[in-house]
């Protein structure tokens, strides 16, 4: 249930914007000549371990599952240049970080594991037989 004012990641987690950091600065590439003047790329930076909207477990599960992507002082930033507006580029800031958040605290199902059928032994097995004999009748003849 989204509320105002707050970023909405999973079913019964959303986090306030409060503790969301935007910044901007200015894009790089080329844009003519407003490029070097106008501050459109948007860094959003969020402390997941110093949130309030996540549990322990939560922040356990980012943790282990964005520990990659989080800076030293456990900040997870990202930045956004794929609009030419600044506004834009926030709101696309903001999506990606509910994504990412909300793939890490999805639930994974534990992997059933499956037999091959029997086909896919025979093929399998068909593959091995035609490499052999092509080995084979690549060697020499004894005369």
């Amino acid at each position: 249930m989204p509320t105002a004012g707050a970023l909405w990641v999973a079913p019964g987690v959303s986090i306030p914007l409060g503790e969301i950091g935007i910044e901007f600065t200015r894009s790089g590439g080329p844009g003519g000549q407003r490029v070097n003047k106008a501050e459109t790329c948007a860094i959003v930076r969020f402390r997941p371990e110093g949130s309030s909207a996540l549990g322990e477990r939560q922040k356990a599960l980012v943790r282990e599952r964005l520990g990659s992507r989080l800076t030293q002082t456990g900040d997870l930033v990202l930045r956004c240049t794929e609009h030419a507006s600044r506004e834009r580029n926030e709101a696309a800031g903001l999506a990606r970080l509910a994504r990412l958040l909300g793939e890490a605290l999805r639930p994974r199902l534990p992997r059933r594991p499956t037999r091959p059928t029997r086909g896919s032994r025979e093929r399998r097995l068909e593959g091995k037989r035609r490499v052999q004999e092509k080995k084979r009748t690549r060697r020499k003849v004894d005369e």
